[in-house]
């Protein structure tokens, strides 16, 4: 018997968001889409005096979040209808017109840095007492003030915005090609079906009691991957090329510096990241090591590396239920919290399960305007995706509460705190769990998938980061990102990230071939570095109660009004520093030895 996955159309209407809250129908996109269009041709009167005085300013401003804010619906909507099923052409369509009105929005716009770049400070504060409404974009502006060496002239920045659609060509296609026109092999799963191979089942078979069935998950993803490495390799190539030309013509001085400056983060704390990982690289090791004697096998592979630890333990835990569970593992966050995430389950703010064309993975995404976020999920009956959901509802909560409580140019936030949100209900659930299960084997269970969360996260993450660190630099060197050098730096830095009690599979070097986040630059030490701060923030919060719970809404409420590293420091982290980091890895070695004892 061969299974296989539904047609959107045949996936129950209670299992999809409700997209229809940003744009009640295709035809109402369509209206807007107009309106934006037109709303474009005003913004040239505005170009050569902006600054002229005071109440120009306020009025572009002003607009300027207008249009902003219906194009951000326009975006998500559209490119949210076509995650839904990537092969719908309808809404393939639909999403390359928002893109290209984006690029035409930038375009429009782009003039505007060069000339608010020519504001003095004594200038802006004449500005603010003439017009006491332009206060409340004094961050938006002193922003552009302190980018003011890498804004360019206005013909330039004209330029950059209009080629940014070609730009995004390589994240397109890689998109594309992996989400829907990538087809993986079947392989026969443990009841002895046939069964397609996806990217949302890829875990769960990697979870297998059953080691064939894991070798087979394997060996069925990377061959695949392989027999496309070359062209992989030129689309992630002309990737990380486009994002150096970029770098380069803003004058940063690496595309690493390029990422970083926008939220005004030290690229200090990424080498930090980085250094003190491999500062105390033993600690993954000795987790290897540990996991290979737990499994008594006489080699660890890198296929045995989801399956746990603990023998003859099964849990099966559907949507429903890890709705229950998660609502009251995060009732320290209180009742507030708890309310909006009660709404966030019952109201389709969440697409639940897989379906053919679906986009992979999982993701929070929303817009301003709209009445809430949305969540993307490809479910599966397992404890994996039980955290996936108190994950993605972390980013929902983060964004919901920014969004209510400021303004549009504020309403945002970084990624760099965005996996703070994320994290810490993961944490809170972790506890949670720890404490109500009685059943011993299901509590060894936990303590191994706690440490597969250092493992994954603090570690793997962190092993993305250098190997982006690696490969960027190559590129602005002049070398060329062949698939044998990708292939062959990513398994060396397979090999020292988990030691020699495994075996390196020579196939695991096609791994970076499948990473979406490589198309964002920089993106994925974020992940390491929130998991740090979010280990620090969920144990306060357990142990501080109301303060600390009162101080983390605060940040979970402030958007982008402060720089990240300030907005941390709102809840009480300082990332600045090593000592988020080598806490969160004191308490991986503490896991370790408490397996040990168990």
């Amino acid at each position: 018997m061969s299974t296989s996955l539904p047609q959107r159309d045949q996936v129950k209407t209670e299992d999809t968001w409700k997209l229809e809250d940003i744009f009640q129908s295709d035809q109402v996109f369509q209206e807007q889409f107009e309106k934006v269009k037109q709303l474009i041709l005003a913004f040239s009167t505005y170009e050569g005096n902006l600054t002229s005085n005071s109440k120009t300013l306020l009025e572009f401003l002003t607009k300027q979040d207008e249009i902003l804010e219906l194009n951000g619906k326009l975006y998500v909507y559209s490119h949210m209808r076509l995650h839904q099923d990537g092969g719908n052409a309808y809404y393939q369509d639909l999403s390359s017109k928002s893109e290209r009105l984006s690029t035409e929005i930038s375009a429009s716009l782009s003039f505007a840095n060069s000339e608010l770049s020519t504001l003095s400070a004594k200038t802006l504060t004449e500005f603010f007492i003439k017009t006491p409404e332009l206060k409340l974009y004094e961050r938006y502006l002193n922003e552009i003030l302190r980018q003011k060496e890498h804004i360019l002239d206005s013909k330039t920045e004209t330029l950059l915005a209009k080629v940014s659609e070609i730009a995004s060509a390589p994240q397109n296609v890689f998109s594309m090609f992996n989400n829907v026109d990538m087809k993986f092999p079947s392989i026969t799963n443990e009841e002895g079906e046939s069964v397609h191979l996806t990217h949302g089942t890829y875990i769960k078979y990697l979870e297998s009691k059953d080691r064939h069935i894991r070798q087979a998950a394997f060996t069925g993803m990377y061959e695949t991957y392989s027999g496309y490495k070359n062209t992989l390799a030129t689309t992630f190539s002309a990737n990380i090329k486009q994002y150096g030309l970029f770098s380069t013509v803003r004058g940063f001085k690496t595309p690493l510096h390029y990422a970083l400056s926008e939220n005004n983060i030290p690229t200090s704390v990424y080498d930090n990241l980085i250094d003190t990982v491999n500062k105390h690289i033993d600690i993954m090791h000795d987790y290897v090591s540990l996991r290979r004697s737990l499994l008594e096998l006489p080699e660890l592979h890198m296929y045995d590396l989801f399956v746990p630890l603990v023998k003859n333990f099964e849990i099966k835990i559907s949507y429903d239920e890890a709705c229950e569970i998660i609502l009251k593992a995060l009732e320290p966050l209180g009742k507030d919290y708890i309310a909006i995430l009660k709404e966030g389950f019952t109201s389709r703010w969440i697409d639940k399960y897989e379906n053919t064309g679906k986009r992979s993975g999982a993701y929070s995404w929303g817009t301003y305007g709209a009445p809430h976020p949305y969540v993307l999920m490809n479910y599966i009956d397992n404890v994996n995706n039980l955290f996936t959901l108190a994950h993605e509802m972390g980013h929902a909560l983060h964004s919901y509460l920014s969004s209510k409580s400021q303004p549009f140019v504020y309403s945002g936030y970084s990624i760099f705190v965005a996996e703070v949100a994320s994290t810490v209900n993961e944490a809170l659930l972790m506890q949670y769990l720890l404490k109500t299960v009685t059943d011993p084997d299901y509590k060894t269970y936990l303590v191994n998938y706690f440490m597969e969360q250092f493992r994954s996260t603090l570690y793997r993450q962190t092993m993305f980061a250098e190997f982006e660190k690696e490969v960027h630099l190559t590129s602005q060197q002049g070398s060329t990102l062949t698939s044998e050098f990708l292939c062959h730096n990513y398994h060396s830095l397979i090999k020292k990230y988990h030691g020699n009690e495994i075996v390196a599979d020579q196939l695991i070097e096609n791994e970076w071939a499948r990473i979406p986040h490589f198309y964002s630059p920089f993106y994925v030490y974020q992940y390491a570095t929130g998991y740090s701060a979010a280990i620090a923030l969920s144990n306060r919060i357990l142990t501080e109660g109301t303060p600390a719970v009162e101080a983390y809404l605060k940040f979970l409420s402030s958007g982008c009004s402060l720089d990240p590293i300030d907005l941390l420091k709102i809840a009480g982290i300082d990332m600045s520093t090593p000592a988020p980091i080598e806490a969160a890895l004191t308490t991986f070695r503490n896991l370790i030895k408490q397996m040990k004892s168990l």
